[in-house]
């Protein structure tokens, strides 16, 4: 017999089902739900779970508080998996097969045969931005403020999903600075398939999973997993293989040294206010120029 994912007790989720829908809340919100290594293996863990639950038909990942995920666990103290800040210097081999091991966590959410919807509000930052993109549908708060700013002091994104959603010159113009961008333009670049007021964001997604959720397990299962080949065959699992281990080496950039080192004398959230100010000004996305 198969247990529910409803019956399992979970450190940083909180499980909720809702007909045939699960909703998986990240469940850290003073802290932003950054992603640590136990959250993003209960992710994985509840999905796969979910994928041999019959009773489920959709799976809908959401973030308590006021934001979906700032970034990843950079703290030290959840053995986040974008730590920096261990008590041992990390090898630099070493760090690379954690974070192959980290992208293939990801990849295992993408692989799964359950529909997953990625509902965004408030912040949807780095990490964030990785787990949202190997979910099948993004629907995003209009107001949402999304992006990977922590490519301003180094590494790229382990997974590299940018490509394939947005394609090569708006993943270009925004992997090379690091600007955000809102939830409505989101939609307009296809990050996420719809931006709604944020008031209306749970209603939305709660229908359009009711709606996924109406179709017959197997055939939604059989046309993912096609979709999913033919983006693996224009090159995601092998960009994914090639990606995660360069996250690494970038993140040796005299730039993270620095931002270290800053963070240690005046603390993480001054230090990334520093490293952003030189972005103040500039040529920002010009929203408003895309209708």
């Amino acid at each position: 017999m198969t247990m529910r994912v409803t019956d399992q007790s979970f450190e940083t989720l909180l499980v909720e089902q809702l007909d045939r829908v699960v909703r998986l809340t990240l469940n850290r919100a003073d802290r932003r739900n950054a992603i640590s290594q136990v959250m993003q293996r209960e992710l994985v863990a509840a999905v796969e779970q979910c994928a041999q639950d019959p009773s489920v038909n959709v799976v809908v990942i959401r973030g308590a508080g006021s934001s979906f995920c700032g970034g990843y666990d950079i703290s030290g103290s959840a053995g986040g998996a974008g730590d920096t800040t261990h008590a041992e210097p990390m090898s630099l081999p070493r760090r690379a097969m954690a974070t192959v091991a980290m992208a293939r966590g990801w990849s295992r959410i993408w692989n799964s045969p359950i529909p997953i919807i990625a509902q965004i509000h408030g912040h949807c930052l780095a990490g964030g931005t990785d787990l949202a993109l190997h979910c099948d549908l993004v629907i995003a708060a209009e107001d949402a403020t999304i992006g990977f700013p922590a490519l301003r002091m180094g590494g790229t994104p382990p997974t590299n999903m940018w490509l394939y959603n947005i394609g090569p010159q708006w993943a270009k113009r925004l992997l090379f600075t690091g600007d955000t961008f809102t939830g409505r333009f989101a939609e307009k670049i296809g990050f996420a398939l719809e931006s709604v007021p944020a008031d209306e964001l749970g209603a939305h997604v709660m229908a359009l999973a009711s709606r996924v959720a109406a179709m017959g397990r197997d055939i939604v299962a059989i046309n993912k997993f096609v979709l999913n080949k033919g983006l693996d065959l224009m090159g995601r699992a092998a960009l994914q293989e090639f990606a995660a281990p360069m996250d690494s080496i970038a993140n040796q950039a005299p730039e993270m040294a620095a931002f270290m080192s800053r963070a240690k004398e005046i603390g993480l959230a001054a230090a990334f206010k520093e490293r952003d100010a030189p972005f103040a000004e500039g040529v920002p996305i010009d929203t408003k120029r895309i209708n």
